[in-house]
């Protein structure tokens, strides 16, 4: 597996992984793939990797500026995330995450927030404390990691393309 920069050739491929990865997600919308090239359009795909095997992307990983209480004050979101279905179980997911995550933290970033299973992302250094909002979601689900600053608190936005 090579993780490296999304390229041009690659934009194809990250919509129809990302649509099919998020498809039987009963919480997705379908919007997943269009809102990564929205957010390429718009400059705001401030970090896009995608992992290869056998010179196919099979995953893809996006960060974008987020805003608390309307400040960016360096806060970046985390998604979405992709796996092809069929290579998902085999580590490539924690693989990206990870990676993206040291690439925002090089860039240093104060931290990152997103909307995730808490079982998932908590893994990865992720927790919520009910400082938090997102809507009028359940605050477990809006979770940040700090590289850099303290603990965030207020209400959470994202770039236009997934608050859509």
């Amino acid at each position: 597996m090579i993780l490296r920069d999304e390229d041009p050739r690659d934009v194809d491929a990250i919509c129809d992984l990302t649509q099919s990865a998020f498809a039987p997600m009963a919480y997705a919308d379908g919007n997943e793939g269009p809102a990564i090239a929205q957010m390429r359009r718009a400059g705001e795909l401030t970090i896009s990797l995608v992992a290869e095997v056998s010179n196919e992307v099979v995953a893809h990983i996006a960060f974008s500026p987020a805003l608390i209480d309307d400040t960016h004050a360096g806060w970046y979101a985390l998604g979405p995330v992709a796996v092809r279905p069929d290579h998902q179980g085999q580590g490539i997911g924690r693989a990206i995450i990870e990676a993206g995550l040291a690439r925002l933290r090089d860039t240093g970033a104060a931290g990152c927030v997103l909307i995730g299973d808490p079982a998932l992302y908590s893994r990865f250094g992720f927790t919520c404390e009910n400082a938090l909002t997102y809507r009028t979601l359940a605050t477990r689900y809006v979770q940040f990691i700090a590289f850099t600053a303290p603990p965030p608190a207020g209400e959470v936005r994202f770039v236009d393309a997934l608050e859509a």
